[in-house]
């Protein structure tokens, strides 16, 4: 089949952490490892409920303000301080923009309900795809075989005529899975090299 349709992840690839330094001056500041830090914030039961939509992102914040013992202040300044290093890879989002019009783009993430606004309003980063959905708005998150087709069906595409970038090898894995060609995302010039190989059909 003809490729028709580009879909992409969200974190870790459009945004990423450009700047570690906030995020690690945190955790030590906590006494914990990097990796406690970012499993307390995105691998908690409250994360994983706010990932499904099954609560806000703002109620997730709030069970984890009051486990850290912070005042509202401290914890709207640990916020802030914890997504400072973060940014839009804006050349992946102009390659993005240019594979339109004769790609469809979509934008598949696993997110909580605050995603859109902040890539919306911070990030300025949605008007590039087609489609864009987030997982806290449907219920349903990656590696679930019915999110991608959730993405499937709104871009009116087959499996076979689309491709999905992730930075997670198990996401990739269920989207070949379906028969969608598989990019796993390890930079931005290697998932720009990568997918314009497959749209050439070199690969």
């Amino acid at each position: 089949m003809d490729i028709q349709a580009v879909i992409f992840d969200m974190g870790g690839v459009i945004i990423r952490s450009f700047d570690e330094i906030p995020r690690i001056r945190l955790a030590k500041r906590l006494g914990w490892t990097y990796e406690q830090l970012i499993n307390l914030i995105f691998d908690s039961p409250t994360a994983r409920q706010a990932t499904l939509g099954e609560i806000t992102e703002e109620e997730h914040w709030e069970t984890l303000r009051k486990q850290l013992e912070y005042s509202t202040e401290n914890m709207q300044n640990f916020r802030k301080e914890f997504w400072s290093g973060d940014g839009a890879d804006r050349e992946l989002l102009d390659f993005i923009g240019g594979l339109r019009p004769k790609y469809r783009t979509g934008l598949l993430s696993n997110a909580w309900s605050g995603a859109r606004r902040a890539l919306t309003d911070q990030y300025h980063a949605l008007d590039v795809f087609d489609v864009s959905v987030f997982s806290a708005e449907v219920g349903m998150a990656k590696p679930d075989p019915r999110f991608y087709q959730w993405m499937l069906n709104h871009l009116a595409v087959q499996p076979g005529e689309a491709i999905f970038v992730d930075d997670f090898p198990a996401n990739v894995e269920a989207a070949v899975g379906l028969g969608i060609h598989g990019i796993q995302f390890t930079s931005s010039k290697q998932a720009q090299r990568d997918v314009i190989a497959l749209l050439n059909g070199q690969t």
